[in-house]
């Protein structure tokens, strides 16, 4: 149980390397804390008030059940009998202890409080500390027959500072779990029924001195919280109980302060029956517990009450057993194993969360999700949270969590964490980020939000072509498990250039995540027929897979935010995808383990459509694309399933009031190795699925559906209980181009997007030169054709020579823009603010032998301009006469590179041991 402390205990630090037992009591190693300590706790994410980032904490070998702190001390209890400097593995550096320890709250080194308690039999431990207001007492209960070799019965109380045994004849006949204290009253819960001898069932109080009172709140099971209103005028009772003083009132009660009569009971159904409430926090304006349920239909999350009316002012219906709650600045934070939020729009069933925030107003889940992993014992991660608050010397709060965990943020520590309000360290992870054109003057830039666990607004910066100043910088929420796409469409390119970008993200603190990995697009110079048919239909989603590497599927609907995720590692960038165009490629899974789910979660689809190419050759069947309540795991609950049979046929499954099923007929079978397009739906024409722009199966009594939340899913995931069910749950073979629209796509559109595959396309080629050098007016006789890099100037006098080999248009196609692209050097002086212009060369040169004496006579012409080029590194493009260009088709292009400055431009050349630094010549073909 936590509590918190006040008063003037003093600690006594011990410095050194390791712990030692000096007169009797247990002295920690290491020096004060970090007076002050750095930053802001404004710097986070308002209203948390914690980093995420862990502290160096000594640990201990068993479980934490409670916690307490006074004037810059916490106090530890729980079943352990160890403890051992933080990054000491189990088994090592260990110093004996039983079951409590006191560590240095700034610190988290043990100081001097040397208190063992003991049983004769059975297993002892501490489930309960408190400190009194005036922070001169330290009360102790649990199960344990005697503290330091001297009797007691599991309860006991310690002058503080000091830790000397207090007279307070208390007895308990079971263990006691929680305390309250007031001035002149010391409130007990637990499992007892007997005080002193005296009949108290589950809760009792007595005053400092140990005697008895006649307060009576009797409950008929186990008592697990008390907790003191603000004025002191009644008591939060919570525990496994079903009555109190014979009222029912399950599992949470309120009673007077002065004689235990009840103020307001919670009847069964408030509270589930096979739910309790674990712990009870306070602030200014109301109470909060933490509720632990067992079976179906539970309730495990945290309720906000009221002081001033005792009603609920919000309930938080996660599951996952919440042990501990704790505020701090109007934020409740919760410890407890959250599995399954989608109850209250957060994450579906998954991995566990084990720490948590929110608002005292409001249950929305805030930006915090520092981790643990479940443990010892019960595996129930986090028993316990502490504030602590008013260091004497280190000017930082503290929450001190503890329980049975073995990992904190993914790091061996055993039992004990904690965190600071500041300074927060930790930076967001890198961003994802993918570029692509669809639109003639258009690039757009998409990428999934960063991780960081304590700042879930962060500020995002784009950068072109190695600039060191963004061109678009914009604030975006996102959470671990929701990271909706951010679009950035950068209209300032044009047709046929090349552009690469890299992307920042940043948090309060100014903590900035690594560079992104520059990504690279090429300004479409006309549309794509097929990506304009499916967004002319309004897609909810629209999944093109063209993504080479990381786990972002990127979303070219006009939402631009329901991306998807990579699960398991597919294989991306698969070639050639169903549709032809720049970048085109296709999605890969392994018919095992691999699958794609969305970012969001979805709704209200009871009439809709599902698209996607496909190709395979596998026996097995499996799911193409599905509705599924899960992300990470299996979904339990799923509808809207198209999947392949083992057959190769392909069906389309629906619930309305039952599964509905439609498969294709005849003797088609679609596990050929060929690319097949695949639309299945459901409205006023029925269930429809068509295969290559042709209705293969129907069901026209079918118009709408049920209505389920969930994520959609491709490439697999459960297929329990369809109709004829598929050897593998997961597809084995390669997607492209899926899509998902809120509405019924008539056959006419059907037919549409897949003619629309077929029609011609915009490529891109790209070009290495096959000879460049440049000459230099003041060595006239030199020739760097061997060089590595590339030198212009206008006086003293540079030129420089690019020879590029072209192709002859495709059949049906012409040449629709070019375009040179270089990059400038990362020497410090080679960026120019000069202009530079593309010229043809109309004479002779050779690499090797080319130099300024010798060098080839220049049109008049001007191809194209390169524009100041300033940016060190930055990679820059310069559109090129087309006419001139296309003339060349089919034979050599020859350009030179020329200025009447005197800022020197150096670039790299074809010579460049780096692919992404050479120059480019890139060629758009199209239709005319």
């Amino acid at each position: 149980m936590r509590r918190r402390g006040h008063g003037a205990w003093r600690r006594a630090t011990v410095y050194g390397t390791a712990l030692a037992l000096a007169a009797g009591a247990l002295v920690g190693a290491g020096g004060g804390g970090i007076g002050g300590g750095g930053g802001s706790a404004a710097a986070l994410t308002p209203p948390v008030g914690f980093t995420a980032d862990e502290l160096p904490t000594w640990q201990t070998n068993g479980i934490v059940h409670a916690l307490a702190e006074a004037d810059g001390t916490v106090f530890v209890g729980g079943t352990f009998s160890t403890v051992r400097p933080p990054g000491a593995a189990s088994g090592t550096q260990e110093t004996p202890v039983d079951n409590f320890v006191a560590l240095d709250a700034a610190t988290g080194e043990p100081v001097e409080c040397d208190l063992r308690f003991t049983v004769g039999s059975g297993t002892a431990t501490v489930r309960a500390l408190e400190v009194s207001p005036d922070g001169r007492t330290l009360y102790v209960g649990g199960t344990f027959g005697s503290v330091n070799g001297v009797g007691a019965s599991s309860v006991a109380a310690f002058d503080l500072p000091g830790c000397t045994r207090k007279n307070f004849p208390v007895a308990a006949n079971s263990m006691v779990s929680s305390f309250a204290v007031s001035e002149d009253r010391v409130y007990l819960g637990g499992n007892f029924t007997q005080i002193n001898s005296t009949a108290r069932s589950r809760f009792a109080a007595v005053t400092p001195e140990g005697a008895l009172t006649s307060w009576v709140a009797n409950a008929d099971e186990v008592g697990k919280a008390v907790e003191l209103s603000p004025d002191g005028s009644r008591v939060y009772l919570g525990g496994d109980f079903f009555t109190v003083n014979g009222a029912d009132s399950h599992a949470l009660a309120v009673v007077r302060a002065d004689t235990g009569s009840v103020v307001r009971t919670y009847p069964l159904g408030f509270i589930e029956r096979t739910s309790t409430v674990q712990d009870i926090a306070v602030d200014a304006t109301g109470f909060y517990t933490g509720n632990e349920g067992t079976g179906s239909g539970v309730f495990d999350g945290r309720i906000a009450l009221n002081h001033s009316d005792l009603n609920e002012r919000w309930r938080d219906t996660c599951l996952g057993a919440t042990q501990a709650v704790e505020v701090y600045q109007e934020v409740l934070y919760s410890g407890h194993h959250a599995h399954d939020c989608s109850s209250m729009g957060e994450f579906p069933n998954q991995e566990r969360y084990h720490l948590l925030a929110q608002s005292v107003h409001d249950p929305k889940l805030l930006g915090w999700f520092p981790n643990t992993n479940d443990g010892l014992g019960e595996a129930l991660g986090p028993r316990v949270l502490q504030a602590a608050l008013d260091h004497p010397t280190d000017g930082r709060d503290f929450l001190w969590v503890g329980g049975g965990f073995t990992t904190v943020n993914g790091q061996p520590q055993w039992g004990l964490t904690r965190f600071a309000n500041r300074p927060d360290t930790g930076n967001p992870s890198m961003t994802e980020v993918y570029a692509s054109s669809h639109t003639p003057g258009q690039i757009e830039v998409n990428w999934r939000p960063s991780i960081d666990l304590d700042d879930h607004l962060l500020t995002y910066r784009v950068y072109r072509d190695g600039a060191a100043t963004p061109i678009h910088t914009r604030e975006a929420e996102s959470v671990p498990w929701r990271r909706p796409q951010q679009t950035f469409v950068d209209t300032a390119v044009s047709p046929g250039a090349t552009h690469s970008y890299r992307i920042t993200a940043t948090d309060g603190a100014g903590n900035t995540s690594a560079l992104s990995t520059p990504v690279s697009a090429t300004v479409a110079s006309g549309t794509q027929p097929y990506v304009q048919a499916v967004r002319a239909d309004n897609p909810l989603l629209y999944w093109r897979y063209d993504e080479t590497w990381g786990n972002l599927v990127t979303d070219t609907s006009a939402n631009n935010r329901a991306n998807g995720v990579h699960r398991n590692g597919p294989q991306r960038g698969v070639t050639p995808g169903a549709v032809p165009g720049p970048g085109a490629a296709g999605v890969g899974y392994d018919g095992a383990s691999t699958y794609t789910y969305s970012d969001r979660s979805y709704a209200g689809l009871t009439r809709f459509t599902v698209e996607t190419w496909f190709k395979t050759t596998t026996t097995r069947g499996g799911k193409l694309i599905g509705l599924g309540n899960r992300t990470l795991q299996p979904s339990t609950v799923r509808d809207n399933n198209l999947y392949m049979l083992n057959d190769g046929r392909l069906s389309f499954g629906v619930y309305d009031t039952a599964l509905r099923t439609i498969t294709s007929g005849g003797t088609a079978r679609y596990n050929d190795g060929r690319w097949h397009h695949v639309v299945a739906s459901v409205g006023a024409n029925g269930m429809r699925l068509y295969v290559d722009g042709t209705q293969v199966a129907s069901n026209t009594s079918v118009t709408q559906v049920r209505d389920r939340t969930g994520w959609w899913r491709t490439g697999g995931d459960s297929t329990a209980g369809l109709a004829s069910r598929p050897a593998s749950d997961f597809f084995d073979g390669q997607l492209d181009e899926t899509a998902v629209y809120g509405a019924q796509l008539s056959a006419a559109r059907v037919t549409a997007h897949y003619q629309a595959a077929s029609q011609p396309v915009d490529t891109v080629t790209r070009l290495a030169p096959v000879a460049d050098t440049y000459v230099n007016a003041a060595a006239v006789s030199a020739n760097y054709g061997t060089h590595q890099n590339l030198a212009v100037r206008g006086t003293p006098g540079y030129e420089s020579y690019l020879r590029f080999q072209l192709p002859t248009a495709p059949s049906g196609t012409v040449l629709k823009s070019a375009a040179l692209r270089v990059r400038v050097t990362t020497d410090p002086v080679a960026g120019s603010v000069d202009d530079f212009t593309v010229v043809p060369v109309t004479g002779s040169w050779t690499e090797t032998g080319t130099t300024y004496s010798s060098r080839p006579a220049l049109g008049t012409g001007v191809l194209g301009t390169l524009s100041a080029p300033e940016e060190v590194g930055g990679t820059y493009t310069v559109p090129l006469t087309v006419a001139t260009v296309r003339g060349s088709l089919g034979g050599q292009l020859n350009v030179a590179l020329v200025s009447e400055g005197d800022d020197s431009l150096w670039l790299y050349a074809r010579e460049s041991s780096a692919e992404a630094n050479r120059p480019q010549l890139l060629l758009t073909f199209g239709a005319p």
